[in-house]
């Protein structure tokens, strides 16, 4: 019942936003007179509030994301290891109820779980040490995302009213994420999973409960049970380069036609599915149909999705992938020089930022393609110097 009502609450229609970047006193009053008029008790707004503060940590860690700059292949590689495969194997083993049920009730891969609770805390044992209160409050006070983290403070909130948060011992990550899984507070309110049946839901100490409440989440945001998510293949030298990349999905039976294979076992025939070249065409070559774009909803950077996916299929029993000779890339300072070549042209790339993301791969294919190069969407230097 205190949880519907928590929900209830959070569900209402903001009233206003609280001003950002201004005095912090105000930003404080404003927030705590929204959260009262949601319906929030004044006793968990004055807890939640009282010693919050601005941490600088967090605002230079949101403003410097620089390992997303790292190609696919400097990534992958640093976040997989044989220890990591064996330790996935381990607790796979260990809590195999929990990921059975996460599959039977939420048709999520164990696979996909283990990638991410292995990333994102190394399996519980890193859950940061940033004060969650703190970030949050922080993050809804700077002007560079308020409207995504002044409703996870509204959140955080009812999470004080249900007795399930503590602003000044709960810690977690610099974005405010908690737990093993890393979920922020609006994500566990709406769909945390009492995995250990205990009656609460403990995502820093309980193991069931994050593997039901990530599977729970997945799900939410589209996970279609029994597909695969991505698969190694092997592409033919001919293959219409153009056609690769996130934008174009085509049924597999058309990529097949097209001599596309797949490197171990088939391709999942009656699925659409897009050819992924995270290094252009002479790198590996992936496979990714639906469920893979359902994973950027946890994460947003496309080397991060990329590689919890492709560690999910090792975890799952896939060879390592070909790494094939890719062409050399830019470094950082040229990736955003080709960044504001290619807003100059009318590329809508984002923040001019040094990171490959989906949005420069496309503008990069389209440019390849208008200059008559191979259109893998992989940035070489003799791109930059056409451009």
């Amino acid at each position: 019942m205190r949880l519907a009502l928590a929900l209830a609450i959070l569900s209402a229609a903001p009233l206003h936003a609280a001003p950002c970047g201004g005095d912090f006193n105000d930003f404080v009053a404003a927030m705590s007179a929204e959260a009262l008029a949601q319906g929030a008790s004044p006793d968990a707004v004055k807890s939640f509030f009282d010693g919050a503060r601005i941490d600088k940590a967090v605002l230079k860690a949101d403003h410097s994301q620089g390992v997303f700059r790292k190609t696919f292949l400097e990534f992958s590689q640093s976040l997989i290891s044989k220890s990591r495969i064996q330790n996935g194997a381990a607790y796979s083993k260990k809590y195999n109820d929990s990921f059975n049920r996460a599959m039977d009730e939420y048709g999520v891969s164990r696979g996909i779980l283990l990638a991410f609770w292995a990333f994102e805390t190394d399996f519980g044992q890193v859950q940061g040490d940033f004060n969650t209160r703190n970030a949050l409050v922080t993050l809804a006070y700077d002007c560079r995302r308020p409207e995504i983290f002044q409703p996870q403070v509204l959140a955080a909130i009812q999470l004080t009213a249900l007795g399930d948060f503590d602003p000044a011992t709960t810690t977690g990550a610099w974005a405010g994420e908690i737990g093993m899984v890393q979920m922020l507070p609006k994500d566990i309110l709406e769909r945390g999973v009492d995995g250990d049946g205990d009656g609460v839901i403990t995502l820093k100490t309980s193991a069931p409960d994050a593997i039901l409440s990530g599977a729970k989440m997945l799900q939410h945001h589209g996970w279609r049970a029994g597909e695969p998510w991505m698969q190694e293949i092997i592409v033919p030298d001919g293959l219409d380069w153009a056609q690769t990349g996130l934008n174009t999905e085509l049924p597999v039976a058309d990529w097949l036609a097209m001599g596309v294979r797949a490197r171990e076992g088939d391709l999942a025939s009656g699925l659409v599915g897009s050819v992924l070249l995270p290094q252009g065409r002479h790198g590996p070559a992936f496979m990714v149909y639906p469920n893979y774009k359902v994973l950027f909803e946890w994460n947003k950077s496309f080397v991060y999705v990329t590689t919890a996916a492709y560690f999910a299929t090792r975890l799952d029993g896939a060879k390592a992938y070909n790494a094939g000779n890719p062409d050399p890339g830019l470094n950082g300072d040229q990736m955003q020089a080709l960044q504001e070549e290619l807003a100059a042209r009318g590329y809508d790339v984002g923040k001019i930022d040094g990171i490959l993301g989906a949005a420069t791969r496309a503008a990069v294919q389209k440019e390849q393609a208008r200059l008559g190069l191979p259109a893998d969407g992989w940035p070489t230097p003799d791109l930059l110097e056409a451009l």
